[in-house]
């Protein structure tokens, strides 16, 4: 069985890459759908999550973010972001 990692959790996804790919429209349309009671908008990023392992161009948005918000974090709370899994700071590598 397949799983991604968020914050340092293994969340389990379905083996199949199709289901995988139904699972993550439904998540993302149902996000669009946000306003109506049952369904949230929590639903968007988990629909883009699961669709960033099989699809590359959201693989690269899900990675850039993800070092943003790792940089950020390590900037303002380096202690919260060890807890969440984040690791150490490298130094920057900028020419």
């Amino acid at each position: 069985m397949k799983s991604v990692q968020f914050l340092g959790k293994r969340v389990p996804v379905p083996g199949h890459p199709v289901l995988r790919a139904l699972l993550g429209v439904a998540l993302v349309i149902g996000g669009l759908l946000g306003f109506l009671p049952v369904l949230g908008f929590w639903m968007i990023p988990l629909g883009l999550l699961i669709l960033s392992i099989d699809f590359p161009p959201v693989r690269r948005f899900r990675r850039h973010l993800t070092v943003r918000i790792s940089t950020w974090l390590h900037r303002r709370w380096p202690g919260l972001s060890g807890k969440l899994g984040m690791g150490t700071r490298r130094a920057s590598r900028r020419f």
